[in-house]
């Protein structure tokens, strides 16, 4: 008996959200008491979509494009590069390939945020990374106006969000070509957000897009638009790492910084880079999709406007594309996405979906009324829930924010009286589908409540309702 015990309890352990219902949890029971008599106003997590860009200049994720749209992503990043070859010679542009991406992002129903990181040759000769001002900046504005004009007015593409630079205090290591210092962004972002304004008012221009945050360029571009050196329509840097908690104290600390400045009270924030930690570090299957659900919790509590997750599908790129960098930094990028075991897409390099592309797939129901949930704060099951139409969608999950956590016995609970029919079905991430574990008609759930045994990492969703 204690060798079978200890079989089970390893096969838990070893499939996140396994469901055990001949076994006992480990954990005592957590109940989930889904209010759906007292709505407590609205919630719409599709803010929190996607990105994709940096690596072709052709649309990198087209055939997925049905599959995308489900997700429903209210926006799509994309690096405009110098790949596109935006400004091939002075006072000539070329808009038609860069428009195939936009247009694939639009043909998902969101719409682009446009992240600004190219460097024409024309205007920087020389392929260097600490070369971060155009030979003139009164063409460089000038391009920068025929851009914006070229996508909102001639083509209507309606672009509301315009990101100056990528990753700009780490250059090339960032994929991309400039590597600023703190005074030298804030000159570049002035001339670069004037020119898009002029172009289109109506848009929202912001940046600096950091790899770490707490970068001198955060502190320095804060100050300098807070003292009205330019318009700092929301604030964006990027994060990777295996720990939720991380995420939110970095927004914590950045609206600090901008709590500073009574000029950017509105000042949005923008995480629009985040994953896991990179290049094959899941800590174990189904880690990556629960993580994604709890650091989406932290961005609605922590009051984000909005993130991109980085990124659709995992892509190989073409040394040659990227020749206006130099010789270190092309092959960087060839031996990062070509070399490397790559763990960020929805999609792999093959166009296979992983769990985390379920996830998102959870988190496009949770708009509309938002149902309080009570009964699992205060340990490692989580929960959101919301109606949207006639359909109640409950998304819940096991993750330890310390420790290695424990399983847990779930049970769900609704007021009596819940309409038509309802679905249970858990993410099983070494089989990397959703699995159906109890359909049946609503009023089952008077007498038996769901119950579902998730381990550490383990992901539920339950659909109640009718269509």
């Amino acid at each position: 008996m204690k060798i079978w015990r200890m079989l089970v309890l390893a096969a838990a352990m070893a499939l996140p959200g396994l469901c055990l219902s001949f076994w006992p949890a480990l954990a005592a029971p957590v109940e989930l008491f889904i209010d759906t008599d007292h709505p407590a106003g609205g919630i719409d997590l599709t803010r929190f979509s996607l990105g994709q860009g940096g690596l072709s200049r052709e649309p990198m994720f087209d055939v997925h494009l049905e599959q995308v749209a489900k997700l429903k992503p209210r926006t799509i990043r994309l690096f405009v590069q110098e790949f596109f070859d935006l400004y091939p010679e002075h006072g000539r542009y070329h808009w038609d390939t860069l428009d195939r991406s936009i247009e694939n992002i639009l043909a998902t129903g969101a719409k682009p945020l446009m992240c600004l990181c190219f460097k024409p040759r024309v205007l920087y000769p020389q392929a260097n990374q600490d070369i971060v001002h155009p030979a003139d900046y009164g063409e460089w504005e000038t391009l920068i106006e025929a851009l914006v004009r070229h996508c909102n007015r001639e083509k209507g593409y309606g672009i509301e969000y315009w990101e100056v630079g990528n990753e700009v205090d780490i250059g090339e290591q960032g994929g991309c070509p400039y590597r600023f210092q703190p005074q030298d962004y804030t000159k570049y972002y002035a001339h670069t957000a004037a020119a898009i304004l002029r172009a289109d008012p109506g848009v929202k221009v912001g940046g600096p897009a950091l790899a770490d945050y707490e970068s001198p360029i955060a502190d320095s571009l804060i100050a300098f638009c807070g003292r009205g050196g330019a318009p700092l329509d929301f604030f964006s840097w990027h994060r990777y790492g295996n720990e939720p908690l991380k995420l939110r104290k970095s927004i914590r600390e950045i609206k600090q910084k901008l709590a500073r400045y009574p000029a950017l009270a509105a000042t949005e924030t923008v995480i629009d880079e985040w994953n896991i930690k990179l290049l094959g570090e899941e800590l174990t299957p189904g880690f990556q999709a629960a993580f994604i659900l709890e650091s989406t919790l932290g961005f609605l509590e922590e009051g984000l406007t909005l993130s991109s997750y980085y990124h659709i599908m995992d892509h190989t790129v073409v040394p040659e594309d990227f020749t206006w960098m130099s010789p270190e930094g092309y092959k960087f990028m060839a031996d990062w996405w070509n070399k490397q075991v790559q763990n960020s897409g929805l999609f792999d390099k093959q166009g296979r979906r992983r769990p985390a592309y379920y996830v998102f797939e959870m988190l496009s129901q949770i708009q509309g009324v938002r149902f309080p949930v009570s009964g699992g704060a205060a340990g490692d099951i989580r929960a959101f829930a919301a109606k949207q139409d006639m359909m109640t969608h409950v998304v819940f999950w096991n993750f330890p924010l310390s420790g290695s956590g424990e399983t847990s016995d779930v049970i769900l609970r609704f007021p009596a009286g819940q309409p038509g029919r309802f679905s249970l079905m858990k993410l099983d991430a070494v089989s990397n589908r959703l699995e159906p574990v109890r359909t049946g008609d609503s009023s089952e759930l008077d007498k038996e409540s769901l119950r579902l045994t998730l381990a550490p990492y383990g992901v539920a969703w339950v659909q109640l309702g009718s269509e």
